[in-house]
């Protein structure tokens, strides 16, 4: 057991004293400016862009109570993660602190899980970034595309944790402007005082004047929630990165302090635009994407090509972001002996480079089962790992339950950052989470997800047991 793990069970469940260096190794290389970006970027992604016509095609406007609701959920959950980041950040985050409050077999189990998750993630973005890119420069085929911006990315991760922070910087940055002047002009759009706007602007008319706000049903909210609920994973990112920042407790709190705004902004008040420039059973929001439609509306000239350069960016924060994330929680794993311990070990400038190469590895085969094998092996990777983001916050509600006592018992000092209404809130939230889940299982749309998910993390929890009782055993033979 290394040094960093004894710390992880004496008390410390990071090794990280929150100001300095790390202590196992990592670089604190990313700035402030750096987290903050990383925090606000990390609940963008492509999926906001792409998937939201389909949800409101589903619910009307009602998608805005389904967004409400996830959001609602995704801020408890960083509330109850950024609690025990703040109190000791790590790169190894929700599953470092399973591992302390539930057990070997809980860390173990959720940090391969979260792992898996993003890798196949790296292979989704991967191809999607790629079609972009073939439409636009067709002599270069859509697999040659998927391997450059895989390799580019690779090596900007290999360089240093601080051109990771940068990339992610500008790439979040695009993302965060963009949103920002879409609230802003299509609000200017909505009330009729945007010069030269197309749409005539009929204020919230639009939220009721086509059967409704319930159009299909109170139901529908459920499918709604369905439908977006995974467009809000990577929020939890910031917590791992803090562990390699310059002040990692004033970055978690400041990310959990601004999860509400964030998520007000940039998905409630988004969509509220487009549901408000448009009847929500448009025929163009589904088929040309609720943003491209929004702007069109509006008159926004080249609105598709504008679309596409923003859903470009979000794909590559994501695949930036995804690779730094299944890296650092390999990187974790290995230091705490439940992956190779070659994962655990940094160069000189503090990279974990095994741990990035083999993320990058699995990545790479993913992309190529995505177009060899698009029907077979890849929809099971696609399918297995869809519904490991509820998974993880499940498991983030029933650690911080055991570490609020942990903290209070052995480091009261270090609880900066408190979840609300504990632990009334954290078991609502573990509820929610828990119908959310079972409610997959009963929709047609989602069984199979849900199904093959639970499948593969009951093996993996079934390894992470096992591994664990012979751990035990070898120490009382011992």
């Amino acid at each position: 057991m290394s040094s960093t793990t004894t710390l992880q069970k004496e008390g410390n469940p990071t090794g990280n004293s929150g100001e300095g260096q790390p202590s196992d190794g990592l670089k604190a290389g990313l700035k402030n400016r750096h987290l903050s970006m990383i925090a606000i970027g990390g609940v963008i992604g492509a999926g906001l862009f792409v998937g939201s016509g389909g949800g409101i095609a589903k619910a009307g406007p009602a998608i805005l109570i389904s967004y409400a609701l996830v959001g609602a959920m995704v801020v408890f959950v960083m509330r109850m993660l950024g609690e025990m980041a703040a109190a000791s950040p790590n790169s190894g985050s929700f599953s470092a602190y399973a591992d302390r409050a539930l057990g070997r077999w809980a860390g173990f189990s959720i940090g391969w899980l979260y792992w898996f998750f993003w890798v196949v993630v790296l292979a989704v973005e991967a191809t999607a970034g790629a079609a972009i890119l073939e439409s636009w420069i067709p002599a270069v085929p859509q697999w040659g595309w998927a391997l450059i911006v895989m390799a580019v990315l690779t090596a900007t991760n290999l360089g240093s944790v601080a051109s990771y922070g940068e990339f992610e910087f500008w790439f979040a940055g695009i993302k965060v402007v963009a949103i920002g002047a879409f609230v802003i002009v299509g609000m200017l759009a909505v009330f009729g005082v945007l010069p030269g706007s197309d749409n005539p602007g009929a204020g919230f008319a639009h939220l009721t004047d086509a059967g409704g706000f319930f159009p299909n049903g109170y139901g529908a909210v459920l499918t709604g929630v369905l439908m977006v609920v995974f467009s809000f994973m990577g929020s939890e990112i910031v917590t791992l990165a803090a562990g390699e920042s310059e002040d990692p407790r004033k970055a978690v709190t400041r990310a959990t302090n601004s999860v509400i705004w964030r998520i007000g902004v940039f998905y409630l008040g988004s969509i509220f635009i487009v549901l408000t420039l448009l009847p929500w059973n448009d025929k163009s929001i589904t088929e040309k994407g609720s943003y491209v439609a929004a702007l069109d509306s509006i008159g926004i000239a080249h609105a598709g090509t504008i679309m596409e350069v923003i859903v470009l960016t979000a794909v590559l924060s994501c695949l930036n972001s995804g690779l730094y994330t299944a890296s650092r929680m390999a990187f974790s794993l290995g230091e705490r002996g439940d992956a190779p311990k070659a994962f655990a070990k940094v160069n000189s400038r503090g990279v974990p480079v095994a741990a990035i190469l083999g993320s990058t590895v699995f990545g790479f085969v993913a992309v190529y089962f995505n177009y060899a094998f698009k029907d077979t092996v890849f929809n099971f990777l696609l399918n297995s790992s869809g519904a490991i983001a509820l998974f993880v916050w499940l498991v983030i509600c029933f650690t911080q339950l055991r570490m609020r006592g942990i903290l209070v018992r052995e480091a009261p000092e270090k609880l900066t950052v408190k979840m609300w209404l504990f632990p009334w809130l954290t078991w609502a939230t573990a509820a929610l989470i828990t119908f959310v889940i079972g409610y997959m299982f009963v929709d047609d749309a989602n069984r199979e997800v849900v199904t093959l998910s639970t499948l593969v993390a009951g093996v993996v929890v079934l390894v992470g047991v096992v591994l664990d009782f012979r751990r035990k055993r070898a120490a009382v033979q011992g």
